[in-house]
């Protein structure tokens, strides 16, 4: 897709975050794209992993999932740019050489659904255990076992979830927590 543009050299590719790492300390590229969905690690850890090497590295999250959670998550662990795999070859090319230059570029689609929940408490995490057992079809009783808490702790972890999230029901609050990319589906 960027062979188009003469101001962009490709420098490596990888299918893994294995490979990502090795090739990162092989080339230190101006600016790494990464896809989140990789077979051996998730890309948000290899962005970490890559920012503890050089803090100065540039890197744009690529996904073609839409959740604002998931694009939170990758700027705090040191993306400056977050986009989504159906972005246009011209919109990649500018989020390159913006981010190459020192500016954040996030698609649109994700900065107005970062712009709705910014102000909203983030779930804990073990809301979000709680909420990745309800969408294993695991009952109240059996997460309880797995995290190893009581049930109406899970009852309250529940509740808490659904204020937060502003849903009333179980799959009122899966629908969104997957829609926001809280859950990895």
């Amino acid at each position: 897709m960027l062979q188009d543009y003469p101001s962009i050299r490709l420098v490596a590719t990888a299918n893994t975050g294995r490979e990502a790492l090795a090739h990162f300390l092989a080339y230190r590229p101006d600016v790494t794209l990464m896809d989140l969905r990789l077979p051996d690690y998730h890309g948000i850890d290899v962005i970490r992993q890559i920012i503890g090497i050089d803090r100065r590295a540039r890197l744009i999250a690529l996904t073609t999932y839409s959740g604002d959670a998931q694009a939170l998550s990758a700027l705090k662990a040191g993306a400056m740019g977050f986009l989504l795999k159906t972005a246009l070859r011209s919109e990649l090319f500018d989020a390159i050489k913006a981010v190459h230059r020192g500016q954040r570029r996030i698609c649109a689609e994700i900065a107005a659904s970062l712009s709705e929940h910014i102000t909203e408490d983030d779930l804990s995490s073990r809301e979000i255990d709680v909420l990745r057992g309800l969408s294993a079809g695991t009952r109240n009783k059996g997460i309880a076992a797995e995290l190893c808490i009581s049930e109406e702790t899970v009852k309250g972890h529940m509740k808490s979830a659904f204020e937060k999230l502003h849903v009333n029901n179980r799959t009122q609050a899966l629908v969104i927590a997957m829609k926001r990319g809280l859950l990895d589906v």
